[in-house]
């Protein structure tokens, strides 16, 4: 009489598909930014292209991106996007800062207090 290893193997079976899942799948800290040591992130959507912020290129001393979260649909639900535009300070992988938008969908924090929170960072580091 031979015994059923049916559960044992459908156990092992699950704990292979997760490993894969964790193996392929990016961390869900990860920054958009890829390897980028500071990083800032401006989310929008092609509906509010009227009140992007154009500051953020202008930046200093960090990498600068931009995300339409209508065409990447996941992303504003990765970055637990509210509102747009939404700005995000990343060091390394992890999120530092936050600026969301007001009632209006327009961002009223200004460039100097987002080079400030960087400068900030920076200066933290050492």
């Amino acid at each position: 009489m031979e015994k059923s290893y049916t559960a044992g193997k459908l156990f092992i079976g699950y704990l292979l598909l997760l490993l894969l899942m964790i193996i392929s799948s990016p961390a869900s800290g990860q920054s958009p930014c890829g390897n980028s040591d500071l990083c800032v992130v401006q989310f929008n959507a092609g509906f509010n292209e009227a009140n992007k912020v154009p500051w953020i290129i202008e930046l200093k001393d960090c990498k600068t991106t931009f995300i339409d979260i209508q065409i990447d649909a996941t992303a504003a639900g990765k970055y637990k996007i509210v509102v747009v535009p939404t700005i995000l300070i990343f060091n390394g992988d992890t999120e530092v800062a936050r600026f969301q938008a007001n009632i209006m969908m327009k961002m009223e924090t200004e460039k100097k207090e987002v080079q400030g929170k960087i400068n900030e960072i920076i200066m933290d580091a050492f």
